[in-house]
């Protein structure tokens, strides 16, 4: 059996002490009993959740709220992208019963909007698509009334896999572009700047549905960069924009080359609204599915 290659997953403390920490990266107190709750009923239903996979930053205060982000297809990633924290490796067998695992979790955290990502699957013929469509029906066989968000791989490579996505309808699709094209061959690895912008096009084209993408930064690109970025999301009918500070998981993960104050983001912000985003999350914590509720309500209104 191939020797998983797992990256440890370690406190944001654990960085390199070569850049300062900010006092503007800070996150809320949760409170203990009712992130107890959430993580009963993750735990209940044996599935995964990216904000502890990834050790998102905000796990506290959304988990407090009683949301959290399912993350399907097991917990190891075909793929090994510098700047995450999920394992990489061999990838788990696929749970046939895991979409009726996500819909009852969610209706046991009374979600009104949930946010579904996943490892990557190169392993699997379509990427995982189907394994997507089927949560995205079970939720709604149990609860019409959810509205839901996806967060997928790039799909390369894998036949019918758009048309399965763009079938099963979900209320938001999103799918990070996560970094400026330079710094692709560095930090993505095996993906594709322009096939995932192609992606976002395509759903957009095909399904009408509302599209998601977002950007770290910190890791060594201009903003010049960034707002060529953004400028093409938006030539691609990208509707919602996240833009968030990269926080170097562990020593041995991407390098943080330097931390963005809020002036910038706000600048940022700024640039995001003028081009014509329906949607805008810009600050340093922000991450593709913090607030995901609030903001896809913000989202629906901007539309109407």
């Amino acid at each position: 059996m191939k020797k998983l290659n797992y990256i440890s997953r370690t406190h944001l403390t654990n960085i390199s002490e070569k850049i300062k920490k900010p006092s503007w990266i800070k996150v809320k107190a949760p409170q203990a009993s009712t992130v107890f709750k959430t993580k009963n009923i993750v735990s209940q239903f044996q599935l995964n959740t990216v904000c502890e996979e990834a050790a998102c930053p905000n796990i506290g205060e959304c988990w407090n709220n009683k949301h959290a982000t399912f993350m399907i297809l097991g917990r190891v990633c075909t793929r090994k992208c510098t700047f995450c924290n999920i394992a990489s490796g061999t990838p788990n067998k696929l749970d046939q019963n895991e979409p009726e695992k996500v819909a009852r979790a969610v209706n046991a955290l009374n979600l009104k909007h949930v946010v579904i990502t996943s490892v990557d699957r190169d392993d699997l013929d379509d990427g995982g698509a189907n394994q997507f469509a089927a949560c995205i029906n079970k939720i709604r066989e149990l609860n019409k009334k959810i509205t839901i968000e996806i967060l997928t791989p790039d799909f390369q490579r894998k036949k019918n896999a758009i048309d399965i996505i763009v079938k099963a309808m979900p209320d938001v699709f999103n799918h990070n572009l996560e970094t400026v094209p330079r710094l692709y061959k560095e930090i993505r690895r095996g993906a594709s700047y322009l096939h995932s912008l192609s992606l976002l096009k395509t759903i957009k084209d095909k399904g009408n549905i509302w599209t998601k993408s977002g950007l770290m930064v910190g890791l060594g690109e201009t903003i010049s960069e960034i707002y060529e970025v953004i400028e093409t999301m938006r030539k691609y009918n990208v509707d919602f924009l996240t833009v968030g500070q990269y926080l170097q998981p562990s020593s041995g993960h991407q390098k943080l080359i330097r931390y963005y104050s809020p002036d910038e983001f706000k600048l940022i912000e700024n640039k995001a609204w003028k081009l014509g985003f329906k949607m805008v999350s810009c600050s340093p914590l922000t991450r593709s599915s913090y607030h995901a509720d609030e903001h896809f309500e913000m989202l629906r209104k901007a539309s109407a």
